[in-house]
C-alpha cells in the first residue's frame, strides 16, 4: 500500500513539473509493411502507419530530428515536440512509409546501415528466419562450428514444417518466453550464438546454414533493402533525413574501440559518398553503446545519436543520447493513447 502510494505521489510531482518543463518524443519505427512472420515486431501495417500520422497533428508537434536536436541545443525544445525515425533501411520505407510522410506532410529520419544497402542478401536475422521458421523440411540434425565451438541440435519431427503449423505459429514473438516448436527453440538459440559474432564470422556461420539446408541466398522483395537509387530518391523532396546506422549494425559495445570507430567513420563516408551530401544523424544499432562509443560519435562529425531507451526529451537531455520511444503495430486508438501517456498528460 505505501509503495503505491509512493508511485501516485511521483507520477503527481512529475505532471506539475512537466507543466512548466516543455518535453519532446522521438519515435522510433522499422518498417512500415504487412508480413506473415515477424518475430522482432518491425512492421506496422500502412493502415496503422496512416493512423498514428493523423494523431501525430492532432496532438503532437511533428518536426525534423535535426531541428528538435537544435531547439535542445539552443534550450527552445517546443511543447510536444515529435520526431519519426526509422532504422536499418528497409526498401518498404521508400515504398510505403515515404508516401504517407508526404500525404500528412510530417518529416522523418530513416538511419540506414550502410553496408546492406544494395545488398543481395537481407539482413541476417531475416534470413535465420527464412532458413529456420519458414515452412519446408530441414535436415533432422544440424551441426555448427562458432569460433571453435561446436553445437549440436536434433529437431526430430520438426525437421519437416508443415505449412499448417507455420500458419499456426506465424504470430510468435521473440520476446515471448514460450518456444510453439523446436524450430522456434532453434532460431532462439542460433540468434542468441550469432548476435555478437563479428559481421564476417557470422556470415560464415550463415553460409553454412545455407549448405546444410540445400537452399541458395534469396532477397525476398518484402524484407529487402533499399538500394543506394532508392536511397537517392527516399530523400528527394526534403522531407526526409537520411542518418547512419553504422557499417554492419552490430552491438557496438561488443566491439574494441577501433572497429567500433571504423563502423562509424566508414559508414558516414559511404553514405556522404553516395549521396553527395553531409550526414550529421547517427543511431546505435539495437540501442548499444557506451560513453566511449557516444564520444566516438561526436568526433566523427554527427550531430545528435539515437539510442533506444524508452524516455521523454528534455531540456537537459544529451544530444548523443537521445532516448526513443519503440513504436509497434497499433492502431490509431491505441497509438493516441501511448503517446499521451508519454507525454504525461
Amino acid at each position: 500500500m505505501r509503495i503505491r502510494g509512493l508511485s501516485k505521489l511521483r507520477r503527481i510531482a512529475r505532471r506539475l513539473k512537466n507543466r512548466f518543463e516543455p518535453e519532446g518524443l522521438i519515435l522510433l519505427y522499422h518498417r512500415v509493411a504487412e508480413v506473415d512472420s515477424d518475430p522482432w515486431s518491425l512492421c506496422v501495417t500502412p493502415q496503422h502507419f496512416a493512423e498514428h500520422l493523423e494523431v501525430l497533428q492532432k496532438y503532437g508537434c511533428p518536426m525534423p530530428l535535426q531541428q528538435l536536436t537544435q531547439n535542445l541545443q539552443d534550450g527552445k525544445l517546443a511543447h510536444r515536440s515529435v520526431s519519426i525515425t526509422f532504422d536499418d533501411g528497409y526498401a518498404d520505407n521508400l515504398h510505403n512509409a515515404k508516401p504517407l510522410l508526404e500525404r500528412y506532410d510530417i518529416p522523418a529520419t530513416v538511419f540506414l546501415t550502410s553496408g546492406y544497402m544494395g545488398n543481395e542478401r537481407e539482413f541476417w536475422w531475416d534470413e535465420l528466419e527464412r532458413l529456420l521458421l519458414q515452412p519446408g523440411t530441414l535436415p533432422e540434425m544440424l551441426c555448427l562450428n562458432i569460433n571453435g565451438n561446436t553445437y549440436q541440435w536434433k529437431l526430430g519431427e520438426a525437421a519437416n514444417y508443415t505449412e499448417e503449423a507455420y500458419q499456426r505459429h506465424c504470430y510468435w514473438q521473440f520476446e515471448h518466453k514460450d518456444t510453439p516448436s523446436q524450430r522456434h527453440d532453434l532460431y532462439r538459440s542460433v540468434y542468441q550464438l550469432l548476435c555478437f559474432l563479428r559481421a564476417g564470422d557470422r556470415q560464415k556461420v550463415l553460409d553454412d546454414l545455407l549448405v546444410w539446408s540445400g537452399t541458395e541466398p534469396e532477397n525476398r522483395p518484402t524484407h529487402r533493402c533499399l538500394s543506394l537509387a532508392e536511397a537517392i530518391a527516399l530523400e528527394q523532396g526534403e522531407l526526409i533525413e537520411v542518418g547512419s546506422h553504422t557499417v554492419t549494425h552490430p552491438f557496438l559495445s561488443t566491439l574494441p574501440l577501433a572497429l567500433q570507430q571504423d563502423e562509424i567513420l566508414q559508414s558516414k563516408a559511404q553514405l556522404e559518398e553516395n549521396l553527395g551530401h553531409a550526414v550529421s544523424s547517427f543511431a546505435y544499432p539495437h540501442g548499444n553503446y557506451t560513453a566511449e562509443t557516444a564520444t566516438l560519435v561526436r568526433q566523427a562529425g554527427f550531430t545528435c545519436a539515437c539510442s533506444t531507451d524508452a524516455e521523454t526529451v528534455w531540456s537537459h537531455t544529451n544530444c548523443f543520447q537521445l532516448p526513443r520511444i519503440v513504436i509497434e503495430d497499433w492502431d490509431g486508438e491505441e497509438f493516441a493513447r501511448r503517446l499521451k501517456e508519454s507525454f504525461y498528460d
